[in-house]
């Protein structure tokens, strides 16, 4: 669950934190320094208001869990965070070249409206967007315990992690283009996602939502079991122990969703998930993106981060 906390939480503060940034660069370099705080104080509100939506998420989960429906719940959580992260990534992947264009587009609007409850409200529902989405993630790692997620060392390293990048980033020292930046973490974002899809699936297998025409395709119990106990009833059984520890199972199937006696509906998913993804991403036209490569220097935005590289 750590491990899954951080990467989220490192992803959606890092993203939050790029945006809000870009927005006060150009501020300070327009000469406009005096609206920086309002863009602060709707990233302020936004944090206040995303730990509110966490507060009453956990009190409609608790509501479920005291009528016994708390698995339901959890089942459609899943399924949810898996559309919500998938869209992410290519929402990142699609913006991150003119990222800096379009805030800078938005924020040239506003002052010269002198619309300052604008620039509150944009930054506001910036940061509010990554807010939620990092509640909605945290319900789907934790079962719900969004407390938890919260106080644990992957969300509160994630953040310090996330701050110190945008800080290098901001301040040049380093090289790594975003895109690529991206690309990496969206790969284990994916990852993240797949797992949650299979673990939706397993679950409303155990609750009868769905049938399965083969509940087991394979049992490797013996090479690496998914939980300790299944680690201890193999051994009691067959006298031996697994190869691999059932920590280490558990591990891999919080992170990115490991069984060890799979259905085949979770199998046939799984790869689904990654064809559907290597298709969406195969879909995405290089002649377009060739073009939008040789479009005059003045109207291409080679880093997103730098204003005076073109």
């Amino acid at each position: 669950m750590e491990i899954q906390a951080l990467l989220i939480t490192f992803r959606e503060v890092l993203e939050a934190l790029l945006i809000i940034g870009i927005i006060t660069t150009y501020l300070k370099r327009m000469d406009n320094s005096k609206y920086t705080k309002y863009v602060w104080l709707g990233a302020g509100l936004a944090v206040l208001a995303s730990i509110g939506v966490a507060i009453l998420f956990q009190v409609v989960f608790t509501g479920f869990a005291a009528m016994g429906s708390e698995i339901y719940l959890k089942i459609g959580i899943m399924i949810v965070s898996t559309v919500l992260l998938t869209q992410m990534v290519f929402w990142m992947a699609s913006h991150s070249k003119d990222l800096k264009g379009n805030m800078e587009g938005k924020m040239k609007k506003f002052i010269s409206t002198g619309n300052i409850v604008g620039m509150v409200i944009h930054s506001f529902l910036v940061v509010l967007r990554e807010g939620i989405e990092t509640v909605f993630f945290f319900a789907a790692i934790t079962g719900g315990n969004i407390g938890a997620a919260m106080q644990g060392w992957g969300a509160i390293t994630g953040t310090l992690i996330a701050v110190v990048v945008s800080y290098m980033f901001f301040k040049g020292t380093m090289k790594v283009k975003l895109k690529t930046f991206f690309q990496i973490t969206g790969a284990f974002i994916i990852l993240i996602s797949a797992g949650l899809l299979v673990q939706a699936i397993s679950m409303m297998q155990d609750v009868n939502l769905i049938g399965s025409v083969m509940y087991h395709v394979y049992d490797i119990t013996w090479l690496l079991p998914e939980h300790p106990i299944d680690y201890a009833h193999y051994l009691r059984d067959n006298g031996v122990a697994p190869l691999i520890s059932g920590d280490v199972g558990i591990f891999l199937k919080a992170l990115f969703g490991y069984s060890s006696m799979p259905s085949i509906e979770e199998v046939i998913a799984y790869i689904g998930y990654f064809a559907a993804i290597f298709l969406l991403t195969s879909s995405r036209s290089p002649k377009k993106e060739k073009a939008a490569e040789n479009k005059p220097a003045e109207n291409k935005q080679v880093n997103v981060l730098n204003p005076q590289v073109k």
